[in-house]
């Protein structure tokens, strides 16, 4: 015989199972839709390349992959033996110019003592006019002579400033030359113009490189950019310089919160990348945003990180690294 009671009471409490379960679902359905992050995103870095500037074979390169370099700190030198060979050159040709320059104390100097001579004449004639052993004919000739030398030395003076600045024209763009070969030569020595972790090595210690070649990358590390991706309605809460808050995983469940400054916003649509949501997400059009995140040592080039607009519900004390801006 059948226990309808016992059915009943089976089926009421399987009814009631179902409840608790649907409950729970329900429930944490609308937790996990309440702790859901603003935006996702990966860090990237600001790299700079760091790129020959002269043509030749690379004598050094004094970085490794993961070693941290400072700002000005010596890269990498590329041989200067074409541009010293042509310095030495140069030089060679600018001291033959001074030496064709002209002097022209030598012949004013002969001129300078005719004057002399001719002026001690003068004055001996003057007192022979005057007591009438002389003619004024022989002083005015004699005063005719001493004009003559007068425009001698003046010419000869002339004649060498003309050959001089004939000379020096020539000397110009020899000097011109020179501070281009000398710049070439500092350009040979490569400095890195930021602090930061060398990524990527490109080239190797012997390899001819070309101007413009790249021979590492750089990036700053102390300083982090999170670019994410936002919807449309989020970018009523987001403009430039606004402080905003970054969650990343740490170690056994852990989470280190960090607070960042929105740099960039971009100004056109695209369609979400395949890296960050789901297939269905991906053809909503989102803007991209970059949030520069100042770095403990923490933080890595790809890590993933969540974007929230307000502090994440579920941070506490204890489980959060809290890294002022």
């Amino acid at each position: 015989m059948v226990n309808f009671e016992w059915l009943q009471r089976e089926k009421f409490m399987k009814a009631n199972v179902l409840l608790m379960v649907g409950l729970v679902w329900a429930l944490s359905g609308c937790r996990g839709e309440e702790e859901k992050a603003d935006a996702y995103g990966h860090f990237e870095a600001d790299e700079v390349r760091i790129s020959a500037q002269v043509a030749g074979p690379l004598l050094t390169l004094e970085v490794e992959e993961g070693q941290r370099v400072a700002a000005g700190e010596l890269v990498a030198v590329v041989d200067t033996t074409p541009a010293f060979l042509q310095k030495e050159q140069i030089e060679a040709s600018m001291r033959a110019l001074h030496g064709k320059l002209k002097d022209p104390e030598p012949d004013v100097a002969v001129l300078l003592q005719q004057q002399e001579v001719l002026e001690r004449e003068r004055d001996r004639l003057r007192h022979l006019v005057s007591g009438k052993a002389a003619t004024q004919k022989q002083l005015d000739d004699l005063e005719g002579q001493l004009a003559v030398i007068e425009k001698q030395i003046a010419a000869a003076r002339t004649r060498a400033a003309q050959a001089n600045r004939a000379i020096l024209s020539e000397l110009e763009p020899l000097r011109a030359r020179l501070r281009q070969v000398n710049d070439q030569m500092r350009r040979c020595r490569i400095f890195s113009p930021v602090a930061g972790r060398v990524l990527s090595k490109l080239v190797e210690k012997g390899e001819v490189v070309a101007p413009g070649r790249p021979l590492c990358i750089v990036a700053p590390m102390d300083t982090l950019v999170l670019r994410a991706y936002v919807s449309e309605p989020q970018l009523a809460q987001l403009q430039l310089g606004q402080q905003v808050h970054v969650l990343v995983d740490g170690l056994a469940g852990a989470h280190h919160l960090y607070r960042g400054t929105v740099s960039w916003i971009a100004d056109e649509a695209e369609f979400t990348p395949k890296v960050v949501q789901t297939r269905e997400e991906r053809v909503h059009l989102v803007y991209a945003i970059k949030v520069r995140v100042p770095n403990d040592g923490r933080l890595k080039i790809g890590m993933p990180a969540e974007l929230w607009l307000a502090p994440p519900p579920s941070a506490t004390a204890s489980d959060i690294h809290h890294q002022d801006s």
